[in-house]
């Protein structure tokens, strides 16, 4: 079987960002809604070309800028991408077709990660890949970032219809979200048409420990299924 839904989706990484730039982690809530972790220039480049290939996208599927609905995190740097390409689009960024999500937040690796520098990501990585239920210490595994996610995936399913949603979101987030879905869409019990129910059901060990086979870089976007 393969998926039925409701809305067709694209996701998109961030544009390259301050802290991208500075190679630190910035994973909290409260360091990644400061404003001077935004978008670098080269990250503000990143969203206007994101855009301008959504748009296309959307031209080449038919798909009136009336149905399009973009939903993204609330960290400077995922608003400050979304807004770019709301601009890109002619879209009001406060009016009813942009919405900010908490759930699409990146993940929090811990304390330990929190402002270091970004080459420890690799430790991260090599955990998740030997157990994805364990996370850093005091930080998000991978099933918690994938429950949020499916959460977040039925919400959006029950809210809208017949529309193309724009994920904004982060690198950890958006990989494990591909990892998901995709191994949703292969799922061959019948068991429900429930899309939380289906998208709980894969959320095991060996597909998730997979995550990093869907890695994005900055500012790329890339259709779901």
């Amino acid at each position: 079987m393969s998926l039925a839904l409701k809305n067709r989706y694209w996701i998109l990484r961030h544009g390259k960002s301050i802290p991208n730039e500075r190679g630190i982690v910035v994973s909290s809530i409260e360091n990644g809604t400061r404003p001077e972790f935004q978008l670098a220039p080269d990250g503000v480049n990143q969203a206007q070309i994101a855009g301008i290939s959504f748009k296309k996208e959307l031209q080449a599927n038919n798909i009136a800028l009336a149905n399009v609905r973009i939903c993204y995190s609330p960290f400077s740097r995922t608003t400050h991408t979304a807004k770019f390409v709301a601009t890109e689009l002619n879209i009001p960024f406060d009016g009813s077709q942009c919405k900010v999500i908490d759930d699409l937040r990146e993940r929090y690796f811990g304390p330990s990660f929190e402002l270091l520098s970004h080459d420890k990501y690799a430790e991260i990585w090599e955990l998740d890949a030997k157990d994805p239920f364990v996370g850093p210490e005091g930080g998000e595994s991978v099933k918690d970032v994938a429950g949020r996610l499916a959460k977040t995936m039925a919400v959006i399913e029950s809210e809208f219809e017949g529309c193309a949603i724009l994920v904004v979101s982060h690198g950890d987030p958006l990989q494990i979200l591909q990892t998901v879905m995709h191994a949703a869409n292969k799922h061959k019990e019948p068991t429900s048409d429930d899309l939380a129910s289906i998208l709980a059901a894969v959320q095991v060990a060996p597909i998730l420990s997979q995550h990093r086979q869907y890695a994005l870089n900055t500012g790329e976007l890339r259709r779901v299924i």
